[in-house]
């Protein structure tokens, strides 16, 4: 029979192994068995010696303090994992006995994340970097810019975003100059950036980095809707405004800290049901669908050119086998089911639908039209971009104020809808556009362009004497002028002791 005390020590020296055996099964693990404590991290014996060198104060030792806060730490997923190289890699430099890649791409990340390259290369974010032919490229290295002064606007404005093509120094012969440690020598017009777009010098497009920001690789940082705002935002694409303007922007500062963000998979409505983010509706999973990194996959319309289109159209005109503008509409639906009725989304949908092809019928079509007659006539230059002051007045209407009302309501933004987006592009269509195109009509008859002048004026009094427009020429119907005259009275009479 056991003394009490003996019984005692054997059940201390069963617990301290339990315990010994628990924090080695986390260290191999990575996870936390243990409440209150740290999951471990696991550095292998090739990676010990990049982490001791860049533990370092003034070389890179932030970088490894914020990889051992992230999960590839607790996975044993270090340095040569991601920056690892083949010898013949164009990028590649020899560092203390190891191969190393200049760049990490995304194709050095689908070594592990295959499900994700694969989603990624094939989205219109990976198309990013194929700006060169836009107008938006023009203002920058023309208007604003000067090939004299290495396009600086567009190498740390516009590819800063949408990504350049990565590109290196090179002699006379053609060959990649290196630094006097073997580094080869990248152009600093293409490089660095974290654009989404980024042709990579393995053939990759994009740089995961644009929405995982190394070394954290922090899914959390990821899903907050200011990841996305780095380029979603401005009088352009002012999408993170419009989000923090919406119910579900503001719900999500409400309860922000209800989010889980940290939480896997974070499927929304069991995670989380506070509000969406950005991810949420473009690429976290629900119930029904998993993650994805296409972000196009769900939306339907596409709001970026003067005339919207359903988002396939382009693509089924050229032949191509894509995902129908309807299915992609089901899978976001399916994110708005997740909190709202049937009726309260396709509601929304119709409310939004209506404003887009509002934008389209009566100020999109006719002030598009109106431009290619211009051009086609001769009464503006049809070669040279922004040379014409009706240029700047017509890429205001579409690129600013008709993109702004289009994503205001497809995103339950009123003011970015309203006085923000079809107020401002209603306000440049008839006090700007209109008149700069009776303008050039009278400048075309007095220098001998009389047909051309015709043509345009033609076309202009088809476009003001239609229903959308005949308001402008003093042509509204009588009922209708009557009842806004009533519902004016009535107006003023509410308000009259203000």
């Amino acid at each position: 029979m056991l003394s009490l005390e003996t019984k005692r020590v054997i059940i201390a020296v069963l617990s301290f192994f339990l315990l010994s055996a628990l924090l080695i099964v986390g260290y191999i693990e990575g996870k936390k068995h243990i409440p209150g404590s740290k999951a471990s991290i696991i550095v292998s014996e090739e990676n010990e010696k990049c982490v001791e060198c860049h533990s370092q104060q003034s070389n890179a030792r932030t970088a490894v303090q914020q990889w051992q806060e992230s999960e590839h730490a607790i996975k044993g997923v270090g340095c040569i994992e991601c920056h690892g190289a083949e010898k013949d890699d164009i990028d590649a430099f020899e560092h203390y006995q190891s191969t190393i890649a200049t760049i990490v791409s995304p194709k050095d990340c689908s070594r592990c994340h295959k499900k994700e390259f694969a989603e990624f290369q094939r989205s219109h974010h990976a198309q990013a970097g194929k700006i060169l032919g836009s107008l938006d490229n023009v203002l920058a290295e023309i208007v604003e810019g000067s090939m004299e002064h290495n396009n600086a606007v567009a190498v740390s404005g516009c590819k800063q975003c949408h990504g350049s093509v990565v590109d290196f120094i090179r002699d006379d012969a053609g060959d990649i100059k290196k630094d006097r440690n073997g580094i080869p020598m990248i152009d600093p017009e293409t490089w660095p950036n974290t654009g989404i777009g980024r042709v990579n010098p393995d053939g990759s497009l994009g740089s995961c980095a644009a929405c995982h920001n190394r070394h954290y690789f922090s899914v959390a940082q990821a899903r907050e809707p200011d990841d996305c705002g780095k380029c979603h935002l401005g009088p352009d694409h002012p999408q993170y405004e419009i989000y923090r303007e919406s119910k579900h922007g503001i719900n999500f500062t409400a309860h922000k800290d209800e989010m889980n963000l940290e939480r896997r998979p974070w499927i929304v409505g069991e995670d989380y049901i506070a509000a969406p983010t950005c991810a949420t509706c473009h690429m976290s999973a629900t119930p029904n669908q998993a993650v994805t990194h296409d972000v196009g996959e769900r939306i339907s319309w596409t709001l970026r050119p003067p005339v919207s289109e359903k988002v396939d159209a382009k693509a089924l005109k050229a032949g191509k086998d894509v995902k129908k503008w309807e299915e992609r509409r089901q899978d976001m639906q399916d994110v708005c089911f997740q909190c709202h009725s049937k009726q309260y989304v396709q509601n929304f949908y119709k409310q939004y639908d209506d404003v887009v092809h509002l934008y389209n019928d009566k100020f999109g079509i006719p002030s598009t039209t109106l431009m290619k007659k211009l051009k086609s006539v001769g009464l503006i230059t049809a070669d040279v971009a922004f040379d014409d002051k009706i240029e700047w007045t017509y890429f205001y209407l579409w690129h600013h104020e008709g993109r702004r009302a289009r994503m205001g309501a497809s995103m339950m933004g009123p003011d970015y809808t309203q006085w923000h987006g079809m107020y401002e592009v209603a306000d440049r269509f008839y006090a700007e556009f209109v008149p700069e195109i009776k303008e050039l009509i009278a400048e075309g008859r007095a220098h001998g362009k009389v047909s051309a002048a015709q043509a345009v004026q033609k076309l202009l009094d088809e476009i003001l004497n239609s229903s959308l427009h005949k308001w402008y020429l003093g042509k509204m119907d009588p009922a209708e002028k009557k009842s806004r005259e009533e519902a004016a009275a009535q107006f003023k009479k509410r308000y009259a002791g203000d």
